[in-house]
């Protein structure tokens, strides 16, 4: 008989292709700013905002860099998969800082092809080539907080 694994409950209903354009998006930074992923996300259908900490403002060059870059990505149709695992084994692959207190010991662990891991329990695409495009619509730098605005086209 097959035994489920014991998982912590999700409260929120995404839009999966706007959350895996997170994932992307906040490897994204990671690669370019090596900076932490988001600190504060609110991910919705129609326009999503993400922030990230970073010791300086980034130029306009570096901001359409980071727009190419995802739509590279998504442009790989990549597929996206989910594994269980026990925390202690994710623990070497992913980052587990932002999980909140008591959470079960088996995480969900969302992988985007060979371009993000991490552990999450939101809803997500199959594949990259279901997302379409990433456009960047606004961000604004301060006090070591960049906030991007962006939505799906």
């Amino acid at each position: 008989m097959e035994q489920k694994a014991p998982l912590n409950e999700h409260n929120k209903a995404e839009y999966p292709p706007m959350h895996t354009a997170e994932h992307i998006l906040n490897q994204t930074m990671v690669r370019m700013f090596g900076c932490p992923r988001s600190m504060n996300a609110h991910i919705e259908r129609k326009k999503s905002k993400c922030d990230y900490l970073l010791p300086e403002a980034p130029t306009a060059e570096q901001m359409e860099e980071v727009e190419r870059r995802i739509n590279a990505v998504i442009d790989r149709h990549l597929p996206v998969s989910i594994e269980f695992m026990p925390m202690s084994d994710a623990a070497s692959i992913v980052d587990l800082n932002k999980l909140p207190e008591g959470v079960s010991e088996t995480l969900r662990i969302v992988r985007v092809g060979d371009y993000d891991v991490c552990a999450c329990i939101g809803a997500h695409v199959g594949n990259t080539s279901e997302i379409g495009h990433f456009k960047m619509l606004t961000y604004d730098y301060a006090d070591g907080r960049l906030r991007l605005r962006f939505k799906l086209v």
